[in-house]
């Protein structure tokens, strides 16, 4: 089991990309997928979660995400940071699924899991069942959760910042991910528990994008959970560390810059951003295709689009 905080740590977390073979089953690729936790894990970033939205959580087995898991934990050792926080997502359909998916999150040496309401029921799911959900869950899990608001995912399920408040009084619920993009459930979080960079607060608030973490953190947030730091995670974490200490005019120029590179990812989909992160960082192609049935990404303009728009941050990052 994987060491247990009482907060959340603040900064830049990176949804790891998960790199599947060309095989008929779409084995997952660990050359590649070691070479990019290495490249993270180097990146100074502040956490990484396995099997996230961009790390294709529906489409791995139990197996697959402990050994994930593991491997990331051992790149971690062998990198000198052995104590480098790792969030695990879970996936099921019932409570209980998602609760032995945070036994084996913890099993495989995770420090907190990501928890998204299942939503083949979304049609029955009132505000009472959501909440019960998060609190039974957090209640079973061996380590501390993370909510994780998407919408967009969950059959159109939100999390409102009025049942944050009451989820957030749980004492193994550390964090929420905003996906939904809401700055209002950040301040609304941070005024019922506490600044995040301030005070420490036992629950706090995640943008789930980077283009709108200054933002973010103007308003009491911890940082964000963001796919575009598996291709710029130094910039990221500049971003991060510059409203941190004060230079907030610099930060606001900065976020600008980062806004344009995350758009190219938010609208690319998970398998744009496979490919133009493979492009960048000199992956096989073969291996940037998300698992069936998610399509390829093989649109010329589309991959013109991309790259051009992610493009900006590419001096900055190699600056640093």
């Amino acid at each position: 089991m994987g060491s247990v905080q009482e907060v959340y740590p603040p900064g830049i977390h990176v949804p790891c990309l998960t790199w599947f073979k060309s095989d008929p089953i779409q084995s997952i690729d660990w050359e590649v997928q070691e070479r990019h936790l290495e490249f993270l894990v180097r990146s100074d970033l502040h956490g990484i979660v396995i099997a996230g939205t961009n790390g294709e959580a529906a489409t791995l087995t139990s197996g697959e995400k402990s050994k994930l898991l593991r491997l990331t934990r051992s790149t971690a050792q062998k990198l000198g940071c052995p104590n480098l926080p790792i969030t695990c997502g879970t996936f099921g359909g019932c409570t209980q699924a998602i609760i032995e998916d945070t036994k084996l999150a913890a099993e495989a040496g995770a420090d907190y899991a990501l928890v998204l309401v299942p939503s083949y029921f979304h049609f029955a799911l009132d505000e009472a069942a959501i909440i019960g959900f998060f609190q039974e869950v957090a209640s079973a899990s061996p380590i501390p959760i993370m909510i994780y608001n998407f919408p967009g995912v969950a059959s159109g399920l939100n999390v409102t910042s009025e049942m944050l408040e009451t989820l957030g009084e749980h004492p193994n619920i550390a964090a929420v991910k905003l996906t939904c993009g809401s700055i209002a459930s950040v301040a609304r979080s941070a005024a019922k528990f506490g600044r995040a960079l301030d005070d420490s607060p036992a629950f706090v608030a995640l943008a789930g994008q980077s283009d709108w973490l200054v933002p973010c953190l103007s308003v009491g947030g911890a940082g964000s959970i963001t796919g575009l730091a598996n291709l710029y995670p130094k910039t990221c974490v500049k971003l991060f560390n510059l409203y941190n200490a004060g230079n907030t005019a610099e930060a606001e120029q900065l976020q600008l810059q980062v806004a344009v590179a995350e758009w190219g990812f938010a609208k690319g989909g998970i398998n744009g951003t496979k490919w133009v992160v493979a492009k960048y960082l000199g992956y096989p192609e073969e291996s940037s295709w998300c698992r069936r049935p998610y399509p390829k990404f093989v649109d010329e303009e589309k991959r013109t689009w991309v790259k051009k728009q992610v493009k900006g941050a590419e001096k900055i990052e190699n600056g640093l």
